[in-house]
């Protein structure tokens, strides 16, 4: 059977597509594990023939080969986890759960090959002498540091109790992001009367009779997926189902049972704190910011702290506003819970600045937003989109379009996904099916895919997207361009292959754009009258720009701080959970806290994404893009000078030299907060 698998499996021929893409509508879930297999096979094949040159080590016979090997694993790879993450089955996931720790261990057969070190380790001992450029010292310090965190250095059976730890690390972390899938796949809230519908926009209830149709049932369907939630906490006006609704968002794999996820971080924490203590380091946290431009947990704490005492008494401030205003909106005493939160928030800014998401909706149909997204990136570094329909993609709701620079030459493919689906995760986020790289004069182009969960379009409307849609939508595209703009040599420093604290810098600066008139004035047109948004909204959206920022500052710290106190943990946490959780965040909580609900249990991005001991990383970005874009508010927002600068300086390098150097050429110094904190209206 496995024969007759490979012999048409479209992993192990040639892609016969435009632009080598990957061919979605050939692959099937029986052609994975073979490829799996064969991939391996042929990546040791090729690290073979490394470690037995008998020639003397050097950067061209042993580097450079080490980078390009694993070809086919790493198309397969790609596939097959994006695939997991954004169109997964039942069947994907078992896959997931076999090949997990066959990965590991065929990741650990590398990074533990003492002859493959060896020869690495020569040519790292003598790159001073070697006259390397930046990109490859680069590269060399990368691969080198990896072997080293990768085991290399260690006893053969610390190697062997490092392999163990991999494996079980592989696992837990896939497991703790199917469970939150699952989880929140789980629950419905089915609702038949009309009363009940009070407040709820009609878009939204739209959708919901769409979901109830779809699933069989007369009535309404409410479920956890954030353009569900998100609406539902904002506009109800019946208490009871926003608590209800909230407590079962806020305590997904916290309540025993099947998809509980407690035990599960408790195992990632002390693995991942064995695995940094075997390797040398005090703690995860040490470990992982060695190659972090915050360097180590005090650098990282005293941002944290920083932002802490700037914000926090804004936060209250926040706070005590609201519950005032709830209390005379009801004509009694309430005391504000979180299920409050968002329902009296949005019914305060609606009366302060008359401005709210069923105003602007109407402005941002997705087909506009999106020539507004993409004009932006041509207005500022003249590339233009070309949807191709001869690109095969994995769902018929997956748009392909084919990237041109300023002189028609090809850049890039660029994969959209929208709409949430039962087989996509939460959230929104950009990746890659293959990265950019140099090899024999030839340019192998990027191909990139944003993947999101808007508002869906419904029977009678078009997709129409909120105002933080729409910034979702330029975050992660900002992201894109720093793909589909890299220009490298070697894949593994191209595109977003950079310091986790610095990759949220070209997302986040895009967003700086929603807030301005003459971006907006481009795209923000009524989907039915054809009419521009009226500058009276444009100009209440811009002055709700920091509507309840102290708060929304204050929260990303609760998370930054809850990653940290996690990671820097120095012996395995054997407590409780919720009390460690409160301990870890006390110094941010500014609602009551509610039993039964916990942070951890659904924190994919520390516990099965790449924000482990990282996840302060956003507010570090933050102070980097409120710094940067300062340079385009002084020279105007779509000067094409300042653009091309930062693309050269920053966008298209990647990760080939060190980001600080990278940002102080593009701006000319080091950032401060200043340009943050004057952007939020906390410092005039």
């Amino acid at each position: 059977m496995a024969n007759m698998g490979n012999a048409a499996n479209p992993f192990l021929s040639t892609y016969k597509t435009p632009h080598a893409t990957a061919p979605f509508d050939k692959i099937k879930e029986e052609h994975y594990e073979p490829a799996f297999e064969k991939g391996m096979k042929e990546h040791l094949l090729e690290i073979e023939r490394i470690t037995n040159n008998p020639r003397p080590a050097t950067f061209e016979n042993t580097i450079v080969p080490y980078e390009a090997a694993g070809r086919l694993l790493s198309q397969v790879s790609s596939v097959f986890y994006n695939l997991n993450s954004a169109e997964t089955n039942d069947e994907i996931m078992a896959i997931s759960q076999r090949i997990s720790p066959k990965m590991s261990e065929h990741h650990n057969n590398i990074s533990l090959n003492e002859k493959l070190f060896a020869r690495i380790k020569t040519v790292y001992d003598q790159k001073d002498r070697l006259q390397l450029d930046r990109e490859s010292l680069m590269l060399m310090d990368k691969i080198y540091l990896s072997f080293v965190n990768g085991g290399a250095n260690l006893q053969d059976s610390d190697k062997e109790i490092y392999r163990k730890l991999t494996a079980e690390l592989s696992k837990l972390t896939l497991d703790f992001g199917q469970n939150v899938l699952k989880e929140t796949n789980q629950f419905e809230l089915h609702l038949t009367e009309v009363s009940d519908l009070a407040g709820l926009p009609e878009s939204l209830c739209e959708a919901a009779t769409l979901k109830a149709k779809q699933k069989g049932k007369e009535g309404w369907i409410f479920d956890l997926t954030f353009p569900s939630y998100a609406p539902f906490m904002k506009y109800s006006e019946k208490r009871h189902l926003r608590e209800k609704l909230y407590r079962a968002y806020n305590g997904r794999c916290n309540q025993g049972g099947e998809f509980d996820n407690k035990e599960i971080i408790r195992k990632i924490v002390e693995t991942r704190l064995r695995i940094a203590q075997l390797l040398g380091y005090k703690n995860y946290a040490d470990y992982v910011l060695r190659r972090r431009m915050a360097q180590n947990s005090q650098n990282v704490y005293e941002l944290l702290d920083q932002l802490l005492n700037a914000y926090k008494p804004v936060a209250l401030e926040e706070v005590r506003e609201v519950n005032g205003f709830a209390s005379g909106w009801e004509r009694q005493q309430v005391e504000l819970m979180p299920w409050d939160w968002s329902y009296y928030s949005e019914k305060l800014k609606n009366t302060k600045f008359a401005v709210n998401d069923e105003m602007t909706r109407p402005y941002f149909e997705l087909e506009r937003v999106k020539q507004g997204v993409f004009g932006l990136a041509t207005e500022l570094f003249g590339i233009t989109f070309r949807k191709n329909t001869r690109i095969p993609v994995y769902h018929p709701e997956v748009d392909a379009y084919e990237v041109f620079d300023e002189n028609n030459r090809f850049l890039a493919v660029l994969y959209t996904d929208f709409f949430p689906r039962e087989g996509k995760r939460q959230g929104a986020w950009m990746t890659e099916y293959k990265g950019q790289w140099k090899e024999k004069g030839i340019d192998s182009r990027p191909h990139i895919s944003l993947v999101m969960n808007f508002t869906r379009p419904t029977e009678t409307k078009p997709a129409l997207l909120t105002f933080d849609e729409v910034n979702t939508f330029l975050h992660e595209f900002g992201h894109g361009l720093h793909g589909m703009l890299s220009d490298v040599v070697y894949e593994s420093l191209s595109g977003t292959n950079v310091y986790r604290d610095f990759v949220e810098l070209p997302s986040q600066l895009m967003e700086n754009f929603l807030l301005e008139k003459t971006f907006l004035d481009r795209f923000a047109v009524h989907y039915q009258t054809g009419e521009k948004m009226p500058e009276s909204i444009i100009q209440k959206l811009i002055d709700a720009g920091n509507f309840n920022t102290g708060y929304a500052c204050v929260r990303q710290l609760t998370f930054g701080l809850l990653d940290m106190a996690w990671h820097t943990l120095d012996a395995p946490y054997d407590g409780n959970l919720h009390v460690f959780e409160q301990q870890a965040t006390r110094s941010t909580q500014v609602l009551p806290l509610i039993q039964g609900s916990s942070i951890s249990t659904t924190l994919s991005h520390i516990f099965s994404g790449g924000y482990a001991a990282g996840y302060y990383g956003y507010k570090w970005a933050e102070v980097l893009d409120a710094d940067a874009f300062s340079v385009f508010k002084a020279n105007g927002i779509f000067n094409k000078d300042i653009a091309g600068k930062y693309r050269e300086n920053i966008l298209s390098k990647g990760g080939t030299e060190d980001p600080m150097t990278l940002y102080v050429r593009f701006r000319g110094e080091k950032p401060s907060i200043n340009a943050l904190l004057e952007r939020n209206g906390i410092k005039q």
